[in-house]
């Protein structure tokens, strides 16, 4: 079980500090995004929130391919699984549960679900907070 929290938990921390680095990098398109002045605020707020939702699900799309590289290092699908939609499954909670992973390392999964959860949270957080930046910013303009 230990070996199971070990690499979980590392995997997990990897995949924190790509979402932070990627938490960095929106924040700071949003912010010179908002701040540029256009006579349409609704293209002001959707010139902000696609590249801010298209980059975290970028983001969230290499973590999930970071676990399944975590899951064909360790062994921790059947043969011939694809890591991929297994670590896909497990990352968004879907949980079909038609790839089981290997005994010695069901643990994975839930830490995964977990890692994901938190990772999902920590960007809606941050949709909100770019949405509620740019509202805020055009809420002085004029209305198109």
């Amino acid at each position: 079980m230990f070996r199971q929290l070990l690499v979980g938990g590392t995997v997990s921390v990897l995949n924190i500090a790509v979402h932070a680095l990627v938490m960095m990098i929106v924040v700071r398109v949003a912010r010179a995004k908002s701040t540029q002045t256009r006579p349409y605020p609704s293209l002001i707020l959707m010139a902000v929130m696609i590249p801010t939702v298209s980059i975290l699900m970028i983001a969230h799309g290499l973590e999930v391919m970071i676990w399944s590289l975590a899951y064909l290092v360790v062994g921790a699908a059947p043969p011939g699984a694809d890591l991929v939609y297994f670590a896909f499954v497990n990352y968004t909670t879907l949980g079909y549960g038609d790839v089981l992973p290997m005994q010695d390392w069901r643990l994975l999964g839930p830490i995964t679900a977990m890692n994901g959860v938190l990772l999902f949270g920590w960007s809606t957080a941050i949709i909100f907070e770019v949405l509620r930046r740019a509202l805020a910013r055009i809420g002085n303009t004029s209305s198109d």
